[in-house]
């Protein structure tokens, strides 16, 4: 098959190996800046307005995407070369594979480069919402407060005086500015991360950077920007270059960021758009009045099981996430941890039957074509674990639940951190709080709580000993027997 370079001039070529736009992108405007345009937001939200404009609708809702960390240079640099597009491959099961070429990103920006093009681009009347797949630590908040945090050089420099806004808090709110002063109707704020009241969250921390930039604003933005709320969910591992090889060898698409993902996706969001919105609940996405039931069972059981899975998966000596969640004693004991931990936290969600839904997760986690990586499951820590987990902790302490098994994930977080995995090979650990935490967790073999004693992260939990006694039993049968024991032992013990 002959192999050919993705570019909108070639497109009328690749459409008898591939799908593509069939809708005309010289008609597309853009309605919609997105800060961080990786490979979940191109699997997730430009694949639904994808959706849309295949329909012939939404063509004024096109996405020019933004990047603000010198990382994201290689993402400017491969969507300028291939014209906004990219390759989005499914992965069955049965080893079907399933692509497509998505067509809804029109443009990219790289802040670094010139911010003062994305403030304008933002100010424009025709943009009405920022989204942001920023990830769980790009919104700054403290841990344990869940406020924001002023304290980062970052944020700092971005409020001295006079300063050329480089974070996305600074971006935004200068956008918003000239907006106010312009008259123009302000843009929506859509948060598309893994966090529980995203939209609450984003509403949060953007008005709080402001108020220290200039409280008028930040006054005008609590009354007058809409920050809804979401729930986003889609499966998305990191693109390798055996996924660039195999769209070129089985669709004969030369893509140099392809996004590989499962076939599930789901999308709840809350009905707060005041500048207006593309009719998503026409290609799938659920549009409702409160998204607090949907969000809180993704993350307690979807987001968290992933982190239940992870570090005792990685130290059992697992590499892809199918293989851990195949392992008999590991699934049992996520279900376990779903049924009886998790599930008592949650509120009723409306349409969803969460026995299936759990039975599915399992599924989804074991699907061996997406090969999704242990890894990168286990990267950044200290952002997942106190937004996904810990809330399920103090939750059942609160009501007098059971937290044996999240002490025990806990616990194997603290075991991973040490650094070195069970034959003594060192851990490539990704984690920004990395150098402190492999400190602290590399003196608890004689300090046990130390791991939880870091108040910046766990609160007062070191204070509870119905979570510390477990934690501490965990943590000791992982360095006397070892993971794969542990976690039969736990997943034996079913209440």
């Amino acid at each position: 098959m002959a192999v050919t370079t993705l570019t909108q001039e070639t497109l009328t070529g690749l459409s008898e190996q591939v799908a593509v736009p069939s809708y005309d992108r010289s008609l597309l405007t853009a309605g919609i800046v997105h800060f961080g345009v990786g490979g979940f937001h191109r699997a997730h939200q430009a694949m639904y307005l994808d959706r849309l404009m295949n329909e012939g609708k939404a063509f004024d809702w096109a996405i020019c995407g933004v990047g603000v960390l010198p990382g994201d240079a290689r993402m400017r640099d491969v969507l300028t070369a291939q014209d906004g597009l990219y390759t989005l491959v499914l992965k069955h099961p049965d080893g079907t594979r399933e692509a497509r070429v998505i067509g809804s990103i029109v443009d990219y920006l790289f802040a670094p480069d010139d911010p003062e093009a994305v403030i304008e681009k933002m100010a424009e009347p025709a943009v009405r919402i920022v989204s942001l797949t920023v990830t769980e630590g790009g919104y700054n908040i403290h841990p344990v407060t869940g406020e924001f945090d002023a304290r980062t050089p970052a944020i700092r420099a971005d409020l001295a005086p006079g300063a050329r806004p480089a974070t996305v808090f600074g971006l935004v709110t200068e956008a918003l500015r000239r907006r106010r002063d312009r008259g123009v109707t302000p843009f929506t704020v859509m948060s598309c991360d893994n966090i529980q009241g995203n939209g609450d969250v984003a509403r949060r921390t953007f008005t709080a950077f402001a108020r220290l930039a200039d409280p008028e604003l930040a006054a005008w933005m609590e009354r007058e920007v809409a920050f809804p709320n979401s729930m986003v969910d889609r499966i998305t591992p990191a693109t390798t270059d055996e996924d660039r090889e195999t769209v070129a060898r089985r669709f004969g698409v030369r893509d140099e960021w392809p996004v590989i993902c499962e076939p599930f996706t789901q999308w709840v969001l809350e009905e707060h758009f005041p500048g207006g919105r593309p009719p998503f609940e026409e290609v799938g996405v659920q549009v409702v009045a409160d998204v607090e039931p949907y969000e809180l069972m993704k993350l307690r059981l979807l987001n968290a099981g992933h982190q239940a899975l992870a570090y005792f998966g990685f130290l059992s000596g697992y590499h892809y996430v199918h293989e851990a969640a195949s392992d008999p004693a590991i699934a049992a004991f996520l279900l376990a941890y779903m049924d009886v931990e998790a599930t008592p936290t949650l509120r009723p969600v409306p349409g969803v039957d969460l026995d299936l839904y759990k039975r599915t997760l399992i599924e989804r986690f074991s699907n061996p074509e997406v090969r999704d990586t242990v890894a990168r499951l286990c990267a950044e820590s200290s952002d997942r674990i106190p937004k996904w987990l810990l809330p399920v902790i103090r939750e059942q302490l609160a009501r007098g639940g059971e937290v044996r098994r999240s002490a025990a994930v806990v616990a194997s977080w603290a075991r991973y951190a040490e650094g070195v995995d069970e034959s003594g090979a060192p851990i490539a650990i990704v984690d920004r709080l990395k150098d402190r935490l492999t400190a602290i967790a590399s003196t608890q073999r004689r300090e046990p709580t130390a791991f939880i004693a870091n108040r910046e992260l766990f609160g007062d939990l070191v204070d509870d000993k119905r979570f510390v006694e477990p934690y501490l039993k965990a943590l000791e049968s992982l360095h006397t027997k070892g993971a794969r024991a542990t976690v039969r032992e736990l997943a034996e013990h079913r209440t």
